[in-house]
């Protein structure tokens, strides 16, 4: 709990400097018939020692279950200096850096952030960060319409194996700015060059990969990126960071490589914390730079030849004339960047490596054990990166209850967002997973699913 420095003279002292006699003075542009003197049902307060108590029970009220759900957002180790180093006043307080002279430790800090973005994706170019990886797909799209001065169309296909909640985001955010998401339909869980056959010969700006996709399977991306290219069409990427560090990097995709590649930095060293805040990236090629939202910092020298950083490539309507700029994201997600640099700078390439082949193992153990199970089958039989499709033989919500009841997040539903999967379940295991915690998913399944027989 924070704890509030201010004594009775420092609150005058601040009123005085001010000119206000009290602190209800601050508020007094506020009508008298709309202030209420208290709140029906809302309890007398509590002293620091029960309020401490109180959020400690309403805490723990969550339990500690073990989790196997991902579906964008996932449970890795966070080293503690992680969030030391982030929570310092330094960093805490001091994130977004409008006065760059006063700032250069954040823009130093965002610099190396971009600069490991942009070899993690084997692009050449990344900005400050975005919103998260719903968004950042919603933001490359309007990107790439920008870029793509031979195309008319607005048009981005976007594979139904692309997160839903993705697209999602990406419909809300630009259809009103005329652009056209067209979904492909993915009922083998990827994207092949024959989906696409509909396409050809047609004016399409893009089109979206997501890789690993969102079922966990790793798409045929070069054979992809090429079909887009020789189309006539740019190709945004989307990728989880951590997979990086073993698969393919966007900017190798095919021949020539992605155009724009994005993503969300929450798997490195961001907690899940009931789903946010997170934070998304974006880079691309640097011919297309001046058409990247956002903002950028950049490495100079000063009169005196001492290196320095400030914010390049940031038109004034970002801030003052809105609606002219090309994208409004100013203040972002600093925090959360602060964060995912200091994580990768901890790990090194070797240590994400490690998290990344770690996590791919443990999925693989936790498809292996729960398959054995009657009544489970796996979905997909392709390569994989953390996460998997199992099939189940009664609906997976139902499943999903009783396994919490047990203290298992037994993972994400599909039923909703892919009906013509059947009774279908995403599951996810990170490095976090441990033998005890797959056998205690797996002896959980395999009593629930026959005590549904039993009941049957």
């Amino acid at each position: 709990m924070p704890f509030n420095p201010h004594t009775p003279k420092d609150v005058s002292d601040m009123l005085a400097a001010i000119g206000a006699k009290k602190i209800e003075d601050l508020f007094d542009e506020i009508p008298k018939e709309l202030r209420i003197k208290g709140l029906a049902g809302i309890p007398d307060a509590l002293n620091e020692m029960m309020t401490g108590k109180l959020m400690m029970a309403r805490a723990a009220q969550d339990g500690t279950p073990l989790n196997f759900i991902g579906a964008g957002a996932y449970e890795h180790h966070i080293p503690a200096a992680v969030w030391a180093v982030t929570t310092r006043g330094e960093f805490y307080s001091a994130y977004t850096p409008y006065q760059a002279e006063a700032s250069q430790g954040t823009l130093q800090l965002i610099y190396e952030y971009q600069t490991m973005i942009s070899s993690l994706t084997g692009m050449e170019v990344s900005n400050a960060s975005m919103y998260d990886g719903g968004s950042a797909v919603a933001e490359a799209s309007l990107m790439a319409v920008r870029a793509h001065r031979k195309s008319k169309s607005q048009r981005i296909l976007v594979p139904t194996s692309v997160h839903p909640h993705y697209r999602k985001v990406a419909v809300s955010t630009a259809t009103g700015q005329g652009v056209r998401f067209e979904e492909v339909p993915c009922p083998k869980g990827y994207l092949s060059v024959a989906d696409l056959a509909m396409y050809q010969g047609e004016d399409i700006t893009a089109i979206v990969i997501q890789q690993p996709n969102f079922f966990g399977v790793l798409e045929d991306v070069d054979a992809i990126t090429n079909w887009a290219h020789a189309n006539g069409a740019m190709v945004i990427g989307s990728v989880n960071p951590t997979s990086l560090a073993i698969l393919k990097p966007p900017g190798e995709w095919g021949t020539k490589g992605a155009d724009i590649a994005c993503g969300d930095c929450q798997p490195l060293g961001v907690p899940l914390s009931s789903g946010g805040p997170y934070a998304g990236f974006l880079t691309t090629r640097m011919e297309y730079v001046r058409q990247m939202p956002g903002r950028i910092v950049g490495r100079t020298v000063d009169a005196e030849g001492k290196q320095g950083f400030a914010l390049t490539l940031q038109a004034r309507e970002q801030h003052i004339r809105r609606g002219k700029a090309t994208s409004n994201i100013c203040t972002n997600q600093g925090l959360l960047v602060t964060a995912a640099t200091i994580y990768l700078s901890l790990l090194g390439p070797e240590g994400l490596s490690r998290v990344a082949n770690e996590s791919h193992r443990r999925t693989n153990e936790l498809v292996a054990a729960l398959t054995r199970i009657k009544g489970v089958k796996l979905a997909f039989e392709r390569p994989r990166f953390h996460e998997a499709v199992l099939q189940l033989d009664r609906p997976a919500a139902q499943v999903i209850a009783e396994l919490a009841s047990r203290g298992i997040v037994a993972g994400f539903d599909l039923s909703n967002d892919y009906p013509e999967l059947g009774h279908a379940l995403l599951v996810c295991a990170t490095e976090t997973r441990t033998d005890a915690d797959i056998k205690a998913y797996a002896d959980a399944l395999t009593e629930t699913l026959k005590a549904a027989v039993r009941a049957a």
